[in-house]
């Protein structure tokens, strides 16, 4: 029986993609749009229009498109209403009629758009075209409530989902390739995966018919007629190729602690010491009261103290660590938190022993 141990599990797992999931077509792109509008029927949750007084501007100007006349110097006092900013990605190849899940999002100071119902909202590319027309009910996920002065509240009140909220006005015509040509980008820019996603299409299609360009961008020769180019995209996206192993990596986010090794991050021979130093420091106010038939005063004077603990730590003496288990159990032999571990990370890449790159974000 041939046992495989998780390095090896890892490895066999990456040996082979298709072409769809390490690389996309340029021009095939998800396109952003977005939208200004008013979500009614909130329960008393909605903008406080003395704070927001563009909620009560765009209500009265909705209520005039629609024949309602406010007189002028009226007051609204409105609390189910807020105004919120709306946003879609809209797929390539979208067509008009089809129908996307929008976001709504709380723009002033509105307590909750729990129960609310978005009005039709025009949503709007980069070039201030209309794309897509949003409305309907808000779906909030958070829960809360507040009495006697107390609040409580589960997630996010201020911002909901309307599956299916958007219909799609107008397409965005999306090029798929120019002339003869296709390009392929790579995800991560790679000499070496670039190389093979052109040998596999090469080798899969049976002639010459791509080249890399670079380090991300494979060109590749496509039929000019329609339905051929989408065939033949369809066979070169399906098509295996082996990566090129990713380069060793340690991500260290400084505010969170958190710290991430991928696979090939390995451990050269060496020893680490770590110990925490520890510093306190007392005051205590001490009063001194002269007799009460003295001629003496009242003095008041402070008394410090430091004292300073330093844990005992040995020096540990780490062999090669090859994989990342190794490295992981190396690393959590000296007992650190992970604050003490960025440390420790950072000390050893800098003394060489560290056999990756060291990201901190």
């Amino acid at each position: 029986m041939l046992l495989l141990t998780p390095h090896d599990s890892l490895i066999s797992a990456a040996q082979a993609e298709r072409i769809k999931d390490l690389a996309t077509i340029a021009g095939v792109r998800n396109n952003q749009l977005v939208g200004y509008g008013i979500v009614v029927g909130l329960d008393g949750t909605g903008d406080q229009t003395s704070q927001a007084p563009f909620t009560t501007q765009s209500l009265i100007n909705m209520l005039g498109n629609l024949g309602v006349t406010i007189p002028p110097g009226t007051t609204l006092q409105l609390k189910n209403v807020a105004a919120v900013m709306v946003t879609m990605q809209m797929p390539p190849f979208a067509q008009p009629g089809q129908q996307f899940d929008i976001t709504v999002s709380s723009m002033a100071n509105a307590k909750s758009l729990k129960g609310g119902t978005l009005l039709m909202t025009p949503l709007k590319g980069v070039d201030g075209q209309i794309y897509a027309i949003a409305q309907g009910n808000l779906i909030v996920g958070g829960a809360g409530g507040s009495a006697g002065g107390a609040r409580t509240q589960i997630n996010q009140l201020s911002a909901g989902r309307i599956p299916a909220g958007a219909t799609v006005e107008r397409a965005v015509p999306t090029a798929v390739g120019s002339a003869d040509h296709v390009l392929f980008e790579l995800a991560t820019a790679d000499f070496g995966t670039a190389q093979r996603v052109a040998d596999a299409i090469n080798i899969g299609m049976g002639e010459t018919m791509a080249w890399p360009l670079d380090g991300r961008r494979i060109q590749v020769r496509a039929p000019q007629v329609p339905y051929e180019r989408v065939a033949f995209l369809g066979r070169v996206e399906n098509l295996e190729v082996t990566p090129i192993t990713a380069a060793a990596r340690v991500t260290v986010n400084s505010r969170t602690g958190s710290v991430v090794m991928n696979q090939n991050v390995s451990l050269l021979e060496c020893a680490i010491a770590h110990g925490n130093l520890t510093v306190t420091v007392n005051t205590e106010t001490q009063v001194s009261q002269p007799n009460p038939l003295a001629a003496g005063q009242t003095v008041v004077a402070q008394a410090g103290q430091v004292d300073i603990k330093q844990d005992q730590s040995s020096l540990m003496r780490f062999k090669p660590g090859v994989t990342l288990t190794e490295v992981v159990k190396a690393l959590n032999a000296v007992g650190a938190t992970p604050m003490d571990l960025i440390n420790i990370l950072q000390a050893m890449k800098a003394a060489g022993a560290l056999r990756a790159e060291l990201e901190v974000i």
